[in-house]
């Protein structure tokens, strides 16, 4: 595992975060061969690997996904959830989350093979039509349909949601600590953390460890991408009082930049190579940086210069 040695200015563009929704683009075709995009509409699976995958499903995931995969504890594995969740998605993505993730009692035990299995099974369920054996050659080349657009957010008469917070306070509460978790990744192997209650317990304590490990690590990914477009949102101020500038092209790249990098995190994630992770560390420390030397580590005219990092965080100056 590698560390990344910060100057001043890098330690606060690493641990400072305060810059600035999970979609895949499939590309679709026809033609089955390994490494050429194909559709799950096209047969990627054989009816053998979803019989196998049945029996496996029934021992294994049952008690969470539901006798129709429908989602009870678990999400969804068929239906309108699953395809807005896996919309573009490759299938090889899923074989993957399920054999580095699944079952929830034992995680990582389940072989490619079986993974391969179950994946099949969830296709079949889906009504997708059986074919050639998936396999590790074919299974990143094929795709879920992509997502259904969204329903519109603001409708004439819908619910209007109020900005609470100052850019500064929505980053720190939200933004901050879950780019940690990621940076986290260069000292802490997320596969080794167990999780245990404090003693004597505390609740915020408590609440780190309830939900601990790599599941931290891709609810960090998913949170910094639902999150992030809220940068935007109309009416948000600077701590300093000013509108953040959300109508200026550079700092929407910024926001968008942040978000695709979350992405990037999820996808990667699903590994669980804790390597990988953390050698994404140093351009996430790039992407704050990039907005922070024009929208935060900037001093108004005549102000003096502010050695206060507030736990890592400059005040929030949002020049104009």
């Amino acid at each position: 595992m590698r560390f990344l040695r910060f100057g001043s200015a890098r330690v606060r563009g690493a641990f400072g975060v305060a810059v600035a929704a999970y979609a895949f683009v499939g590309v679709l075709s026809v033609t089955g061969h390994a490494g050429q995009a194909r559709p799950v509409t096209a047969g990627v699976y054989s009816a053998a690997q979803a019989t196998r995958g049945q029996a496996l499903y029934k021992d294994q995931c049952l008690p969470c996904h539901g006798e129709n995969l429908e989602g009870v504890v678990g999400p969804a594995l068929s239906g309108n959830d699953f395809l807005t969740n896996w919309g573009g998605a490759s299938v090889g993505q899923l074989v993957q989350k399920i054999q580095s993730t699944m079952p929830q009692q034992a995680p990582g035990t389940l072989t490619q093979a079986q993974s391969i299995d179950l994946t099949a099974f969830v296709l079949q369920s889906g009504k997708f039509p059986a074919g050639a054996d998936l396999t590790a050659a074919t299974m990143d080349a094929a795709n879920f349909p992509g997502a259904a657009a969204a329903p519109a957010a603001a409708a004439a008469g819908s619910v209007q949601f109020p900005v609470v917070q100052n850019l500064a306070q929505l980053m720190r509460a939200v933004t901050f600590p879950n780019a940690n978790i990621i940076f986290n990744t260069q000292v802490k192997d997320p596969g080794e953390d167990k999780g245990k209650p404090p003693v004597p317990f505390d609740y915020v304590q408590w609440g780190q460890v309830a939900y601990h490990g790599w599941q931290q690590v891709d609810q960090a990914a998913m949170t910094l991408q639902e999150t992030s477009p809220m940068f935007l949102l109309p009416g948000r101020k600077c701590q300093n009082g000013r509108p953040v500038p959300s109508n200026k092209a550079d700092f929407q790249k910024y926001t968008q930049e942040l978000i695709d990098f979350a992405k990037e995190v999820q996808k990667v994630a699903l590994t669980r190579n804790v390597e990988a992770v953390s050698g994404l560390s140093e351009k996430l420390n790039e992407v704050c940086a990039n907005c922070h030397k024009v929208y935060r580590d900037v001093q108004p005219a005549g102000a003096p210069q502010s050695s206060s990092a507030e736990g890592g965080i400059l005040s929030d100056r949002c020049k104009q």
